[in-house]
């Protein structure tokens, strides 16, 4: 049986998966009873069945007298689209929507986290007289989406666009500590750090990396989350380990995390 943090997780997934799924219903119009199919029929009939989710729980027998389709259809299109983490299951076996909604929707606030971000790095930068970047995962990678490069002396420069893996440095750190537990053992396999430093990172909101991604350097990272509570984004804050030290994350953490929870309040506002 689950128990109340599970519950209440579960709880908190569903209601952020549908709105998400609200949120790209009205982006993109999604098909509804009122509109024409687009005469791709196996897209109808799954955004059919989502769109019933969109409700809220439904068993298969449910969803085949809600859609008027087959039941075979029904199910064979649930389980593609639970696969694919756009249908997930409750403790009662019943299809829900899944948590891939909640991603998509933070990511399509991808162009005004970038539009904020060079401005709240360069303050970052300036701060901590060291380079700043801002990453995002993509599959089982990560992707630098905005940087700032320290203006003279060494410095360690991630020039925008660069694909890094997710197995070291403190913004891999970031962006798997609060992920689903399927997600983030997976992605983690090889990597230099563990459950328990990532368990330690989501308690004290920040991570800190020595030598891990390249030899002597050293990074702070802090999560960046979108409107609906989910890490979209890692800032981080990297340089030699002769100036970070062994423990950069005791005089970088605030202000990493100051910077984050900055492009974190943008985007809450901008989705109100």
């Amino acid at each position: 049986m689950l128990n109340a943090v599970e519950t209440h997780r579960n709880l908190e997934i569903i209601r952020g998966a549908s709105l998400a799924f609200h949120i790209l219903r009205c982006q993109y119009r999604v098909m509804d009873k009122t509109e024409e199919n687009s005469g791709v029929g196996v897209l109808d009939k799954a955004v059919a069945i989502l769109s019933q989710l969109e409700a809220g729980p439904a068993s298969l027998s449910r969803l085949v007298a809600t859609t008027h389709l087959a039941r075979p259809t029904v199910y064979r299109l649930a389980v593609a689209l639970e696969h694919h983490r756009f249908v997930n299951r409750d403790a009662r076996g019943r299809f829900i929507l899944g948590p891939r909604f909640a991603e998509l929707a933070g990511a399509a606030g991808d162009d005004q986290l970038l539009a904020i971000a060079t401005p709240v790095l360069t303050a970052l930068r300036d701060h901590t007289h060291e380079s700043c970047q801002l990453f995002r995962r993509q599959a089982d990678q990560q992707i630098c989406v905005a940087a700032v490069d320290r203006p003279i002396g060494l410095r360690d420069s991630v020039p925008v666009g660069a694909l890094l893996s997710l197995r070291a440095g403190s913004s891999a750190q970031i962006l798997l500590a609060w992920e689903e537990p399927e997600r983030m053992h997976r992605a983690m396999r090889g990597a230099v750090f563990n459950v328990t430093q990532l368990s330690e990172v989501r308690r004290r909101g920040w991570a800190q990396a020595v030598g891990e991604r390249e030899v002597g350097v050293a990074s702070v990272a802090a999560p960046v989350r979108g409107a609906n509570g989910r890490v979209v984004a890692a800032v981080c804050v990297s340089g030699p380990i002769e100036r970070l030290g062994r423990q950069p994350g005791r005089n970088l953490g605030p202000a990493v995390v100051a910077a984050a929870q900055r492009l974190s309040e943008f985007l809450r506002r901008e989705s109100d």
